[in-house]
């Protein structure tokens, strides 16, 4: 298959596109390299510098490959953010992703999938959350990923484009050449394992007095392997006829603020000094996806469930590269 990635120079789409070609895709990242990096982009796939705010340059590259399926992993993706700057969201994440799916159906795509987001289930009735679950957006960064869900709900219905919506809480780990490297830097595990590096003083707990059996936040951590290997099962589903479908992707369990940093004392050797605050607004205690429909449907089940296999997979990745894709 001929897959083009969207955001393929990012965290979770370079380390798709890795795990594509090494099933043997065809692939071309298509990316702006506003949070992604020209290095984390594999060597044997093609690569198209762009944005998706342009339209000519979205459909020229779509014109030009020809992809069976498109993976769409380019956005903004923080959720603080979008709180205060919500017009990135829900104008610019919008009006981007509806710019790829308009060049995906002109040129005959056959598979889209959406990286969508658990962010989706604000306030979940149950734990762990199913894809029955009521949607309400967390955020205005949730929002935006709701309307591209419902617009691949006409894609489908009107041009007959199938499509698949995959909802995950936090991807974490690393494979063994690339690995997680934001700017700014919010996600708990490459943070805690700053502090390790040396980069950072302390690690901060927002609030340790929640409902839960240490006081810190629980919450789903799946490896980015995995993720990806979901990414591409779906795909196959769509490209060998199969019908659009929206799945939520859980590790099957959740580990607290307080595990994490424990687990990266174990396996860094290090004490990673942490100090509790305040609660942020809005933090549910527990936050935990099912990922019961995929496995049933598609076989998929994580291949790197435990806390420790996840954080050795980064701390490795982060020892090798303690400055990211920067020489």
């Amino acid at each position: 298959m001929k897959i083009l990635v969207a955001g393929g120079a990012g965290y979770i789409g370079s380390i798709t596109t890795e795990r594509l070609i090494k099933a043997g895709a065809d692939v071309v990242v298509f990316d702006n390299l506003y949070q992604g990096h020209r290095d984390a982009v594999h060597p044997q796939a093609g690569f198209v510098q762009g944005d998706l705010a342009d339209k000519t340059a979205v459909e020229s590259a779509i014109a030009t490959h020809k992809p069976d399926g498109v993976m769409h992993f380019a956005s903004y993706t923080l959720v603080g953010e979008s709180m205060t700057q919500p017009f990135l969201y829900l104008r610019d994440n919008v009006m981007n992703g509806l710019n790829l799916m308009e060049a995906a159906v002109k040129h005959g795509v056959k598979g889209f999938i959406l990286s969508s987001t658990a962010n989706l289930f604000d306030d979940p009735e149950r734990i762990p959350i199913a894809e029955t679950e009521r949607i309400v957006p967390g955020s205005p960064y949730g929002e935006s990923k709701h309307i591209l869900e419902r617009n691949l709900h006409w894609m489908d219905r009107l041009y007959s484009m199938k499509y698949a919506c995959l909802r995950y809480f936090n991807a974490c780990g690393a494979s063994a050449e690339r690995g997680e490297d934001h700017d700014p830097e919010t996600h708990l595990i490459p943070l805690v394992l700053d502090v390790a590096l040396g980069q950072r003083e302390k690690i901060a707990i927002f609030g340790d007095d929640y409902d839960t059996p240490d006081g810190s936040c629980v919450r789903d951590y799946i490896h980015v392997i995995d993720l990806a290997e979901a990414h591409i099962l779906a795909m196959q589903a769509l490209l060998d006829g199969g019908e659009s479908r929206k799945y939520n992707l859980g590790n099957g369990r959740g580990f607290s603020v307080k595990e994490v940093i424990q687990t990266a004392r174990e396996v860094t050797g290090h004490p990673i000094p942490a100090e509790a605050g305040p609660r942020r607004p809005g933090d549910p205690d527990i936050l935990i996806a099912s990922s019961e429909t995929i496995n049933q449907e598609l076989g998929w089940r994580p291949q790197f469930p435990e806390l420790r296999q996840i954080i050795e997979t980064a701390w490795n990745w982060h020892q090798a590269n303690p400055n990211g894709y920067e020489k």
